[in-house]
């Protein structure tokens, strides 16, 4: 468990997959700037089983209920990072601190130099939520992925080991 200032991030399990296919084709859950391709049962358990750089942590309020997700995979020189909340759950803090927790951990315990995160140029909520944490932009991926009927743009964003200095949610003693 990972604790933050509002919520824990607890590594997914198996059990969890049902929640996380559920949550991952519902389109109010991706919302309006992410793609809602649809994701079977049996394609998160092979994918669970086939990716063990790629790690999903469940998102939990302090009375343990899940409102979200966190991912973290292998990118070039660090780690890339995602996240997704319940609409219900948006607005209140839990993704920056849940972002702030995931970004610490990878810090503490992973040999990277880098984390990277994109986002739609035009989510302003997902770019305050990276810059809260330290990240910086560094442009604009055009065409990057294609989505509701259109090719789209994300915005890349990233946080070198030397700008993050030290944690800012996890406690030192906790390391």
């Amino acid at each position: 468990m990972l604790p933050g200032k509002l919520i824990d991030l607890r590594l997914a399990e198996r059990a969890d997959l049902p929640t996380l296919a559920a949550w991952l084709n519902d389109i109010e859950f991706n919302g309006e700037f992410e793609p809602f391709g649809q994701t079977s049962l049996a394609e998160l358990e092979r994918d669970f089983e086939a990716k063990p750089d790629e790690r999903w942590f469940i998102v939990r309020t302090r009375d343990a209920t899940p409102i979200g997700c966190v991912a973290h995979g292998k990118a070039s020189g660090g780690c890339w990072i995602g996240y997704m909340l319940v609409p219900e759950a948006r607005g209140k803090g839990y993704g920056s601190d849940a972002v702030q927790v995931i970004v610490d951990y990878l810090f503490l315990h992973k040999e990277i130099v880098r984390i990277q995160a994109e986002t739609h140029p035009d989510n302003i909520t997902s770019q305050r939520v990276l810059e809260k944490a330290g990240f910086s932009r560094e442009g604009l991926i055009r065409k990057s992925f294609f989505s509701r009927g259109t090719w789209r743009d994300t915005a890349m964003y990233s946080l070198l080991r030397e700008e993050w200095r030290e944690p800012r949610v996890l406690p030192a003693g906790r390391r």
